[in-house]
């Protein structure tokens, strides 16, 4: 990451009451006080944008580039009764205007959740039932830690008309930001107390704990047991005469497990071999029928970069790109970016945190080997060039935009992949 860059969390000195919440509450310990002039200021080399220090002051201080809160409303209170929307969106200012649809029939339920733990529709929709809460409809904001929501989001989404919010967070010692599912789970209980005192019905507010796993598919295993070596978590244990078995209680869903099993036996739930596969297989056809060049796949850490994942038509508008969403570079799986190659896309971009940045620091180094070997088979294949890596972090605005643009140019001075893959196959 650039020592100096725009960045996407500041702090304005002359709204700052100097109060230290946001000091007491940041679990990268990236904020501090002046020595001299007392004036709180962040450290952004140290910044993982969690959110959680935007959401705690009481003075509106801070500022963000991502998920400000009253476009988040706005959006939410935006969708038509007939229908659920999961907005993954980096929101702009919108002034003063009136977003459509608001006003109209809208959804009755809103249901948070952190994006490195989030379900599938069918799993929110199981969640939903299980809270009595089956049939409603419902809108999903996706935010990277739940512990960036205060507690006045939630009333004024309520005031505006919300019947129910359903609160989707990490599973205790689960939470990618280290303290955020702690501190929501505290934010949620105090506005429980507090809505109850008004008037609104006990339940109206609920919090669910969940994490996403590593899964089995147990007639495709061997018995190999590289799942047990490779699991930097000890999560996987060896069993003598079954498949081996995975302890929920220490899995992390990294997806370490899942890139090394040679029959796809141990999948991460959601972004399943087949899954990933299929989604850039059909883009592949779509994007080379529009004719134009290059066309790029991308494959991105959730949470090395926020804009592009959550509102990709912004981002990659005027290009023929699909961006795909991984849970951490140790699952980022080389058979992917070979067989895009070799699905026609011109080339493929990949973007990671540093190893600074990762959020599941254990075995990365494997991840690292795995790159390695991809290097060296792209060399073979002659497709080298058309492959690259960057690390990068939401942290500073405008960086994958710049590392985007320069791939895009460099890729669209080749020539069509078809004749580079027939001849690596040569």
């Amino acid at each position: 990451m650039k020592e100096e860059c725009l960045a996407a969390v500041k702090i304005d000195q002359d709204l700052c009451s100097r109060c230290k919440v946001c000091y007491s509450l940041c679990p990268f310990e990236a904020i501090n006080e002046g020595p001299e002039d007392g004036k709180i200021r962040i450290d952004i080399q140290k910044c993982q944008v969690c959110g959680i220090c935007y959401s705690a002051c009481p003075v509106s201080a801070i500022e963000m580039a991502y998920y400000k809160l009253e476009d988040m409303l706005d959006q939410v209170l935006s969708v038509p009764e007939n229908e659920k929307a999961v907005t993954y969106f980096r929101f702009e200012d919108t002034g003063n205007q009136v977003p459509p649809g608001h006003g109209e029939g809208r959804a009755e339920t809103l249901v948070l959740m952190c994006r490195g733990n989030s379900p599938n529709d069918s799993e929110v929709m199981d969640i939903l039932t299980d809270q009595g809460l089956s049939g409603q409809r419902y809108v999903v904001l996706r935010v990277p830690c739940a512990g960036r929501i205060p507690t006045s989001f939630i009333f004024n989404a309520l005031h505006s008309g919300m019947k129910n919010v359903v609160s989707i967070q990490c599973q205790d010692g689960f939470c990618r930001m280290k303290e955020g599912t702690n501190i929501e789970t505290r934010r949620m209980l105090l506005g429980m107390a507090v809505i109850e005192q008004f008037g609104y019905r006990q339940g109206t507010i609920k919090v669910v704990k969940y994490s996403r796993k590593a899964v089995w598919m147990s007639k495709e295993c061997v018995g190999c047991d590289k799942c047990v070596f490779i699991c930097p978590y000890g999560a996987i244990k060896a069993e003598p005469f079954s498949s081996p078995t995975i302890d929920a209680k220490k899995c992390v869903g990294c997806g370490a497990c899942q890139m090394v099993c040679p029959h796809h036996a141990i999948q991460v739930k959601g972004f399943e071999f087949d899954r990933v596969l299929s989604s850039y297989q059909g883009a592949a056809k779509v994007l080379r029928m529009t004719g134009r060049r290059p066309t790029i796949l991308i494959f991105s850490c959730q949470w090395s970069e926020f804009s592009a994942l959550d509102h990709p038509d912004e981002l990659l508008k005027g290009k023929n790109a699909l961006m795909l969403e991984i849970p951490c570079f140790k699952s980022m799986d080389p058979v992917h970016v070979v067989n895009a190659l070799r699905q026609g896309f011109d080339g493929v971009m990949a973007v990671v945190c540093s190893a600074k940045d990762c959020k599941l620091q254990d075995g990365r180094d494997a991840a690292e080997r795995q790159l390695e070997v991809l290097y060296r088979y792209l060399k073979k294949l002659d497709l080298l060039d058309r492959f690259e890596m960057h690390e990068l972090s939401p942290r500073c605005e405008g960086e994958f935009n710049d590392k985007l643009e320069a791939f895009h140019k460099r890729i669209a001075s080749l020539p069509s992949v078809t004749a580079d893959v027939k001849k690596g196959a040569e």
